[in-house]
């Protein structure tokens, strides 16, 4: 795999093409990136799988138009070519008032803490698979499953390099290790599965494929026999699996582009308190190893630590250039970048700890569920209407009483965010962290 330097050679070949084509400004994105995989079922090799991709992307800009191409192709010629009709593109593409790059006065100067993203150790195929193997047997042995979809070991390397006429340029790496195993328990029609995975930037930080076995296994064994709850207006406990969902549901909300374009139920709410006053959500583009960690963002802007809503306050929208020129305000250096046109992300996130414990939380629950699984996208991002399938557990006066399952959840994520509570047990390895939360008042139905 190419190295950063390569990568911005690459970028500033591009660059000085656009503009020798015509082009007013340019900025280019290269990405690369190596994984091999290995997957066993029931003590079987199954698959390995090694793969390798480099492409660059290049954004011009021809006054106040503009237009975006791709390749993989890295030979001079096809790059001059490129630039040729990324420039001849642009011509004919509409105005936008809004589009441009990062002016230089807002540009990263590489302040970012180290950001400890790159392993330099590498497992070969042989290590991968014996990690799969331990994690599914581990998996298999515990009483109750009775069949496997396997284990599963990886690891990649992955690089972005990003340069801009403005002066910009500079590239970093990254690293990941995963571990996983899915598995079924029970018979015919009655089969459940469940499974664990683990994503870390350094092998070190993964727990044993034995502790990832044994998880998978407890949790399918844990729904068999599962039944349909009750329907009505009751609390629901998201496990942290599936609450991390809900602060996806915020963050998208808040992000520049559909604030700009009216399409958010966030919509007019900046600066008003939208949760309890307990709850906080937390970003952190320099947490150590973390997985959406990254030094500056997709248009060369820092990213800086920030609470998304502090003291259950919304904070400001997520922008990038464009949408923060739309709505006459600073870009907060949340743009992503995929191929030619920045979008907007979150770096990593979570809501802190609450100071009660998940069984202290639900203590004074009558009827309730535990949501350990959701199905389907019924969730508007413009009302706020939300409505999910479900997996999980039924609880009894403050009780866990046994697996439910083929249910909905539904309410408004306004009405769900003003009622959240937060247990006490958060834990810190995923890109959304959240505790387990609770939400009262949600509408449950059985099918």
């Amino acid at each position: 795999m190419i190295d950063g330097e390569t990568a911005l050679a690459r970028c500033a070949q591009l660059i000085e093409a656009a503009r020798r084509h015509g082009a007013d400004a340019a900025d280019a994105a290269a990405r690369a990136q190596s994984s091999e995989g290995v997957s066993v079922r029931l003590g079987q090799l199954e698959e390995v799988e090694r793969s390798e991709s480099e492409e660059i992307a290049l954004r011009v800009f021809v006054g106040k138009r503009s237009a975006s191409i791709e390749t993989s192709d890295f030979t001079p010629a096809a790059l001059d070519d490129l630039a040729e009709r990324a420039v001849a593109m642009a011509r004919v593409a509409p105005e936008d008032q809004h589009a441009g790059l990062a002016p230089q006065d807002l540009l990263d100067r590489g302040t970012a803490p180290a950001l400890d993203l790159e392993d330099a150790g590498e497992p070969g195929p042989e290590l991968l698979r014996e990690r799969a193997l331990a994690a599914e047997d581990a998996a298999r042995a515990v009483e109750g499953v009775t069949n496997s979809e396997g284990g599963g070991a990886s690891f990649g390397r992955s690089l972005f390099a990003l340069a801009t006429s403005e002066g910009f340029g500079r590239a970093y790496g990254a690293t990941h290790h995963s571990l996983s195993a899915v598995v079924i328990g029970g018979q015919g029609s009655a089969m459940q599965r469940d499974y664990a995975m683990r994503t870390a930037r350094h092998f070190a930080d993964l727990p044993s494929p034995e502790e990832i076995g044994r998880l998978a296994g407890e949790r399918t064994v844990a729904r068999l026999n599962p039944e349909i709850p009750k329907g009505g207006r009751m609390p629901v406990l998201f496990d942290p699996r599936v609450g991390a969902s809900l602060v996806g549901h915020l963050v998208g909300a808040m992000a520049g582009p559909a604030i700009a374009s009216g399409s958010s139920f966030l919509l007019g709410r900046e600066g008003e308190a939208i949760f309890p006053e307990a709850i906080e959500v937390m970003e952190d583009p320099h947490c150590p190893r973390g997985l959406r960690s990254r030094p500056f963002d997709g248009e060369g802007l820092g990213c800086v630590p920030r609470k998304l809503v502090e003291r259950g306050v919304l904070g400001g929208w997520l922008l990038d250039i464009a949408s923060a020129n739309k709505l006459g305000l600073a870009p907060t250096g949340h743009a992503s970048r995929g191929g030619g046109t920045p979008g907007v992300s979150a770096s990593n996130l979570h809501i802190p700890a609450g100071s009660v414990s998940r069984a202290e939380l639900m203590a004074d629950v009558a009827e309730g569920v535990l949501v350990t699984e959701l199905a389907g996208q019924g969730v508007n991002p413009v009302t706020g209407d939300y409505s999910r399938g479900a997996t999980g557990f039924r609880i009894v006066n403050g009780e866990i009483a046994g697996p439910i399952a083929e249910f909905t959840i539904a309410g408004n994520l306004l009405a769900m965010f003003a009622a959240l509570r937060a247990a006490d047990d958060l834990e810190m390895h995923r890109a959304v962290n959240v505790p387990t939360l609770r939400v009262d008042g949600m509408t449950v139905a059985g099918s």
